[in-house]
């Protein structure tokens, strides 16, 4: 499958290679995907930030797609991945960037901002707003808060067994998983799962798949994976803990210009409710801080128009 001005090669920075699709020149604006994705989760961002002036640069993150995909579980600590981006401008002949990232994609590029304020002139999350470390280590309060329940994020831990359970048959696991966090779904009205529970059991498989979603588009993913495997995009989860050592004595506060948009049906969104409040606390020149009415987790691919009017409309301030 191929789009229309967008060109794919591989880049090196921090080490490794990663995968980029891109198109257009200008300024650079770094696009960074989440779990389980790919650059193509960009896809419908392209044309209109390109035509903008821009030159718009998607990568696979470590562990996807056609990028290099480090063994090590220490290896997909946000530091690292920070630095692979960080390198990425440089490396593409920048020397800042405006850093806009989605789901696991957010964290990094609100990191960038907060880590290398030299580097990002502005930034943006989708999905995920940016949250301060944490004062306390994240996973004996993640256990503590899902004792007795299931929780996602718990399962992922012990290596090996959230893999098999997606690769087992990768476009039904893609297929519920994606759609479980649309838009369409009636989040509460899910099974309920015990705490020993797996992931994907139970969870309805639709007979048809919403508009933003198409069949090519589930089987780019599933092919994606198939060829690049599950291990590392699920290793980003194993490094809670790293992570917060890592970054002990880290800024709290992002000073450049930034945006926020999400849904009101995103699952995400329903957790971090006491972060998008706090944010503005945090975020100090949060120039667009925008709900998008019915859509779930996958903001961009379910509300492109509007995603894309939010961002061409925070590109304009940033750059008048």
């Amino acid at each position: 499958m191929s789009w229309p001005g967008v060109t794919q090669r591989r880049v090196g920075t921090n080490g490794i290679q990663l995968n980029i699709a891109e198109a257009g020149e200008g300024p650079l604006i770094l696009l960074l995907h989440g779990f389980p994705e790919s650059w193509y989760s960009w896809r419908h961002q392209f044309e209109p930030l390109a035509a903008a002036g821009y030159h718009v640069v998607a990568p696979d993150m470590r562990g996807y797609g056609k990028s290099d995909k480090p063994e090590e579980i220490t290896a997909y600590t946000q530091v690292e991945v920070v630095n692979d981006i960080i390198g990425l401008i440089p490396a593409l002949g920048y020397d800042e960037a405006i850093v806009i990232g989605h789901d696991w994609g957010a964290p990094t590029a609100w990191s960038t901002a907060l880590f290398h304020p030299d580097k990002v002139r502005a930034v943006g999350g989708l999905s995920v707003p940016f949250m301060p470390r944490s004062p306390v280590q994240p996973m004996p309060l993640m256990r503590e808060m899902f004792k007795g329940q299931f929780f996602y994020q718990l399962y992922f831990q012990e290596p090996g067994v959230a893999e098999a359970e997606f690769e087992a048959d990768l476009k039904t696991s893609l297929r519920k998983f994606l759609c479980m966090a649309g838009g369409e779904t009636d989040l509460t009205a899910l099974p309920a799962k015990a705490e020993d529970d797996d992931l994907l059991s139970g969870l309805p498989d639709p007979q048809t798949l919403p508009p933003w979603l198409t069949e090519a588009d589930l089987d780019f993913y599933t092919n994606e994976f198939a060829n690049s495997t599950m291990r590392g995009p699920i290793n980003y989860y194993r490094n809670h803990d790293l992570t917060w050592k890592m970054t002990e004595g880290t800024p709290t506060e992002i000073r450049q210009p930034a945006m926020f948009v999400a849904g009101t049906n995103d699952g995400v969104v329903m957790m971090a409710e006491e972060a998008i409040k706090m944010m503005p606390h945090f975020v100090k020149d949060l120039r667009i801080n925008h709900m998008i009415e019915g859509i779930g987790h996958w903001t961009q691919q379910e509300a492109p128009a509007e995603v894309n009017a939010q961002i061409l409309a925070f590109l304009q301030s940033v750059d008048t």
